[in-house]
């Protein structure tokens, strides 16, 4: 009996330990899709996505389309006859794709669904001080990561995880939980459910750069949750004395440094103070242009 076939759609590295995952277990990759390739860097150059790099290594037909809605595209996606597609960290599907594998199209979403639908769940779960979170995998409909739900895994969030730790404990988890959802749809063990979608919903929209300013008038245990939570990427940032600042790592401080400046250095650290009577401990920070430095090391060679 012919092994059936997955056509596997993503971009970064959240989503390659998913298709390695796949991999791994003989699972029939028939085909990659993966964004265009970006020119990064001083000089230019062109880089490859994660997921590109792993599917040219492993000689998978690759697709990378301008517009998911060209005609060609689509014509070749659908001579290949994939069983099921498999999306991981990609970008919203047209209709035309979602309907063309006989056995449906799965996403792996960051976050137990249906909370924290949206582009950005690792660092919202953390910023809003959640507890415990996991990953999602769904069938996509034309709805932002409202389809049915396939199957999901809990993960506790430590007191000191960033957005960074977090990330690489779900793309393990969330691998896991990729593998085990398409060997049960291939199976036919399958139980999806709906997702129940409540106005109450605490959703995970794009970091904007007003949500990484440090606002000084919420407490010390919120702005810590913000470093954490956009950490090491955006990172939470404060302009002082006509500086850009980035804050990647920081904790709340045992003692109130009163009558002091918002940003000051003493006994070798740097101090951070809201608005509120408390003060935080920054650990990480990153001046405009500089390379990311441990407090101590940055007061050796500069001044707040």
């Amino acid at each position: 009996m012919e092994k059936k076939s997955i056509l596997f759609m993503g971009t970064p590295e959240f989503a390659v330990k998913s298709l390695e995952c796949l991999v791994n277990n003989n699972h029939n990759l028939i085909g990659v899709i993966t964004a265009l390739d970006k020119e990064r860097g001083r000089g230019r150059k062109i880089k490859f996505s994660p997921v590109k790099d792993y599917a040219l290594k492993k000689e998978i037909p690759l697709f990378q389309p301008k517009n998911l809605k060209d005609q060609n595209f689509i014509d070749k996606i659908k001579n290949l006859n994939a069983d099921l597609f498999v999306v991981v960290a990609f970008r919203m599907l047209p209709k035309e794709i979602i309907d063309l594998p006989r056995l449906g199209c799965i996403n792996l979403h960051a976050s137990l669904l249906p909370e924290y639908r949206g582009a950005a769940p690792i660092n919202w779960v953390i910023i809003n001080g959640e507890k415990e979170t996991g990953v999602t995998t769904f069938y996509i409909n034309s709805k932002i990561d409202e389809g049915d739900i396939i199957d999901s895994k809990t993960i506790k969030i430590e007191n000191d995880e960033n957005a960074g730790s977090l990330h690489d404990k779900l793309m393990t988890t969330g691998s896991q939980l990729v593998l085990k959802s398409v060997e049960n749809i291939f199976n036919g063990n399958l139980k999806k459910k709906k997702q129940k979608i409540s106005k109450s919903d605490k959703l995970a929209p794009k970091i904007s750069k007003d949500i990484c300013i440090i606002n000084l008038d919420e407490s010390a245990d919120n702005i810590v949750r913000l470093v954490n939570g956009l950490s090491p990427y955006p990172g939470a940032r404060i302009i002082f004395k006509n500086k850009n600042y980035k804050i990647l790592k920081a904790i709340k401080s045992n003692t109130y440094h009163n009558n002091r400046k918002q940003m000051f250095e003493i006994d070798n650290k740097i101090i951070l103070n809201n608005n509120l009577g408390e003060s935080i401990d920054v650990l990480m920070i990153q001046v405009e242009g500089k390379k990311v430095m441990s407090s101590s090391d940055f007061i050796r060679g500069n001044k707040i």
